[in-house]
């Protein structure tokens, strides 16, 4: 159901599995359950609910309020329900009239140090300590508050987005367990001891301050309102919840829309969340404030010139103004003067209807999507090697895996849900290596250590694969049963020829990447003889010259050693944005229809046009770097851009920008007037997540749903402005609802065969392939054999970068992402995340700084070969000398004004990680900062203009 009930059933402690079953009886009625279940559990299954207050079934069982006594026969005393296993035979009271003495005498000293202001609380309506004391019957209180109480303690205001008030905390400890098993930062304790306990934050005087990552884990776990959300203080509690999917990260975390009426109190994660199990991260639970931001575009508006004000329009004269101009340059310039990008931030039903936009209105293949600056290596290699261009497991695959490889990701900050589940299986004894420049979270936290951090230079990924794959091959590690029945042997032996050379061994290699030959040997023979192996890469595989020939020697090292085709192993792509994996599965590349078919292949493309009316291009269009050379050439002139901002997120920043001044007719799709759009000659107000219905695909290939939960404020939702642009271009397209879409889809994408909402609906969520072969999809890639057959092992020769150290530019840096803020940070610059992180930082070892007279919180200036800009420094050992590290969160930085436009052989995906550069400190803004100020600030008046004459002729 889209529409619930805000409460979920808590059955009190955690689902057990076991193949034993055993049978108990509760108040004179058998039943039987798995063996480990807790007899609160058991009696919850039977329709019993007994009292709890510390009790959860998202937690481990604590045993500390003592509400939930029982009596068992033949035992003395009264045992917690909760932390007491069922056992075969046993005869369990949950009532009887001793039982409720003691239940309601254990209430009475919980409220005898609790404030009485029920009517008042922000919790009303909605709070365990209040429905448990109605439950067990508490009618009076005989302790009055002239003794020592809590009630006069101090509130913590200091997070944005919650609020602590520790005269309303019971010392139920939930929230401190959740701290550590849910999310496992260990942010929380129990300070003082007896009646002075009381949660505290740690490392920090307050929330803060201290260690705690804003995930909603405590708030989530807290049955008072001791912890309780700012917006639910402000609003009040909610009356219903709609189930959707989380618009950040690509781990697509579940959540509950709490709201009143069309207003959104909260989001809460769903227990039914099949990738989060009702876990989330600050940005999924807290920062959405942006789609109802001051900030948000809402009335269509089209100008001639960059330098014009814009003018507010009706959507017809938008649309036919934006068609009109689309056709004029078609006719002035040729058919493939104009093309599309779609949007990984977008539904997949709105990105399969951008590229059936273009190919079929437009006529061409031009159409792209932000994975070209992203993930395109991971399509291309995986396809190559494995024969599917995407993840191979679950997420919770990862319980099962004994050693676990994390290259070029940083878990815990760009997808922090999967992080937790990885750091759980950490405390379980699973082993971890780290393949990264930089010192990420993971290396050393409450967890425990890294076993190995193998910190190369970026830049030398492959050769850091085929010195582990030279010791794998040459010390007998390879799994050959495995070979031998699933790969192609003649790719193999020639693979296995090549990474056997001795200019591949970690002693040839030590010079390249700058890591130890022995912590080289060692963990690789630790990934190869662990059991199960399991490697998670990010954009620091990806985004380099070679980062498609990375993403291949991942998946040759996880074939020779047998890790692939079932749980705890794989080849796992962390996927940025919360749709990257859906934009790329609905054919959003120019070489490819829905379902990464070529478009060169005569049975697909006459399939496209027997169901579209139109005759399709057999030639691949223009890839995004391809479009800004050709509009800098002046042969391509128009672009309609769905919801992504190449203004900021593209390298070379200048380069984007000089070609989209040279367009003619540049149409931005978004919710936000963002650097892209400070460009365009037609603004068409976009839809949050929030606005619409439609289906997210995660990186597990989790197809989930989103639900609209309020009306689109610019009023339409994405899909309908697609579907009206193309019928103003004269190609109708006729769905009624998102549904019809993906029907669609279903019929024309093999892998989508089984596809539809009914099915979504019934199983939560479905992960693809799913069709007549696996009707409810397919968790687990390549099980019995690879997608394409036999697995193949491609030759992975290291490449050195075009782009070097020198004199004049002698470090390297780096980029990547923060916790709070969220990729170029339209939305999250939006929201209380600013708290954390309101500024991008170059971050460099103290030997460098030293060098350069730099100390923290100074203003440096960053020069490459692309550009100059200026950011503040932060000091920090997490960096290697040589390397220098920042973020791309605010346009002002300009980071994507240094990073070059060299990109990767085979997808010209951008080498983001690999831009050498000098710093020196300096006390002004850089040129280019100064003119995109101006600029900014010229384009604030030009819609500041509009309004004003809004305001004028109302």
């Amino acid at each position: 159901m889209s529409c619930q009930h805000i409460e979920d059933l808590d059955r009190g402690t955690p689902l057990r599995e076991s193949e034993t079953m055993i049978t108990l009886e509760i108040d004179g009625e058998l039943v039987t359950v798995p063996e480990g279940t807790s007899i609160m559990r058991a009696a919850m299954e039977m329709g019993t609910k007994i009292p709890k207050l510390c009790a959860t079934d998202s937690l481990e069982p604590f045993g500390s309020c003592r509400m939930c006594l029982v009596e068992i026969e033949g035992r003395r005393g009264y045992p917690a329900s909760c932390t007491t296993p069922v056992a075969a035979g046993l005869k369990v009271k949950t009532q009887s009239p001793k039982l409720a003495d003691l239940r309601r005498g254990v209430m009475e000293l919980y409220i005898s140090d609790h404030p009485l202001d029920c009517l008042t609380c922000a919790a009303n309506g909605n709070c365990e300590l209040q429905d448990t004391a109605g439950e067990v019957g508490l009618r009076e209180v005989r302790y009055g508050y002239e003794g020592a109480n809590h009630l006069k303690s101090e509130k913590d205001e200091s997070n944005p987005y919650f609020s602590y008030d520790p005269a309303k905390c019971i010392v139920c400890n939930r929230c401190v367990r959740a701290c550590e098993e849910t999310q496992g930062t260990f942010a929380l304790t129990i300070d003082g001891r007896g009646f002075a306990s009381r949660v505290a934050p740690a490392g920090g005087k307050d929330f803060l301050d201290s260690e705690c990552v804003s995930c909603g884990a405590c708030v989530e776990a807290c049955p008072t309102a001791t912890l309780i959300e700012k917006s639910v203080i402000k609003i009040g509690q909610a009356e219903h919840a709609i189930e959707t999917t989380c618009a950040y990260c690509g781990v697509g975390c579940g959540f509950k829309a709490e709201m009143r009426g069309n207003e959104l109190v909260r989001m809460t994660p769903s227990k039914n969340g099949q990738a989060n199990h009702g876990h989330s991260c600050v940005k999924g639970r807290f920062a959405w404030g942006y789609a109802t931001h001051p900030d948000r575009m809402t009335k269509p508006m089209i100008r001639k010139n960059i330098t014009d004000p814009w003018q507010e329009v009706s959507w017809d004269e938008a649309l036919s103004y934006a068609a009109s101009e689309f056709r004029r340059i078609q006719a002035k310039y040729g058919r493939d003067s104009i093309g599309g990008i779609t949007s990984s931030r977008c539904t997949n039903e709105e990105t399969y209807l951008v590229q059936k936009l273009i190919r079929a209105a437009f006529g061409n293949n031009n159409v792209d999507t932000c994975a070209r600056v992203c993930h395109s290596p991971t399509g291309y290699g995986l396809k190559q090697t494995l024969g599917e261009s995407a993840g191979t497991q679950t997420f919770d695959s990862v319980m099962k895996a004994d050693v676990v490889i994390v290259m070029g990701a940083n878990p815990t900050d760009g997808h922090p849900v999967f992080a937790s589940i990885l750091k759980r299986r950490l405390r379980q004894g699973a082993k971890l290596i780290v393949i990264d420049p930089r010192r990420i979270d993971l290396i050393d936290t409450h967890h425990g250590r890294a076993q190995y951090h193998l910190p190369l230079r970026p830049g030398t990924n492959v050769a850091m694969l085929n010195a582990l794959a030279h010791v794998i091959v040459t010390e007998g590690l390879v799994a050959e049963d495995f070979v031998t029945e699933r790969c192609d042997m003649v790719s193999f032996n020639k693979w296995r020829e090549f990474v056997a050379m001795p200019e591949n061994s970690p002693e040839a290699m030590e010079v390249v990447t700058g890591v130890s030959a022995e912590d080289i040997r060692a963990a690789a023979r630790l990934y190869a003889t662990a059991g199960n192996g399991a490697i998670y890469y990010g954009l620091g595989v990806t985004e380099h010259s070679q980062g498609s020939t990375t993403v291949m020697a991942i998946a040759n090292l996880a074939m020779a050693t047998g890790n692939i085709g079932r749980e705890g192993v794989g080849v796992n792509p962390l996927r940025g944005q919360n749709n990257v994996q859906g934009s790329c599965d609905m054919g959003s590349f120019p070489h490819e229809f829905p379902g990464y078919r070529h478009v060169s292949d005569l049975a697909t493309r006459q399939l496209f046009e027997d169901a579209w009316g139109v005759t399709l291009q057999s030639e691949p269009g223009l890839r995004i770097p391809n479009m800004f050379e050709a509009a800098l050439d002046g042969s391509f002139k128009g672009l309609y851009c769905e919801g992504e901002d190449i203004a900021q997120s593209d390298p070379n920043t200048q380069h984007v920008t000089a070609a989209l001044s040279s367009m003619e007719c540049i149409v931005v799709q978004d919710i936000f007037l963002n650097e892209t759009a400070k460009f365009a000659h037609v603004f068409l107000p976009g839809s949050s997540f929030l606005e619409k219905d439609g289906t997210f695909t995660n990186a597990e290939r989790r197809i989930s749903r989103v639900r609209k939960v309020m009306p689109p404020l610019g009023g339409k939702a994405d899909w309908e402005v697609t579907i009206a642009l193309a019928k103003a271009l004269g190609y109708d397209m006729h769905y009624n609802h998102p549904s019809e879409i993906m029907d669609e889809i279903a019929r024309l994408t093999p892998t989508f065969h089984g596809v539809s909402y009914d099915k979504i609906d019934k199983l939560g969520s479905i992960q693809w392939p799913c069709n007549e072969h696996a009707p409810e999809g397919t968790p687990t890639m390549h099980i019995d054999e690879f997608v394409r057959g036999k697995g193949r092992f491609m030759i992975s020769r290291y490449q050195p970068t075009d782009e070097k150290t020198s004199k004049r530019f002698p470090l390297l840096l780096t980029t990547g992402r923060i916790l709070s803020q969220y990729n170029v940070g339209a939305q999250t610059r939006r929201t209380e995340n600013n708290a954390w992180h309101s500024e991008d930082r170059m971050e460099l070892h103290p030997v460098d700084a030293e060098e350069r007279g730099i100390v923290d919180g100074d203003w440096v200036g960053v020069a490459s070969r692309a550009g100059e800009t200026v950011m503040r420094a932060h000091v920090t050992e997490r960096m290697q000398p040589g390397i220098v590290y920042t973020t791309f969160h605010f346009p002002e930085s300009g980071a994507n004004v240094i990073t070059t436009d060299n990109s990767d052989w085979a997808t010209n995906c951008p080498e983001y990680k690999v831009t050498a550069v000098e710093l020196i400190k300096v006390n002004q803004p850089s040129e280019w900062q100064k003119r995109y100020r101006e600029f900014s600030e010229q384009q604030a008046e030009l819609l500041a203009a509009r309004k004003a004459r809004n305001v004028q002729t109302a």
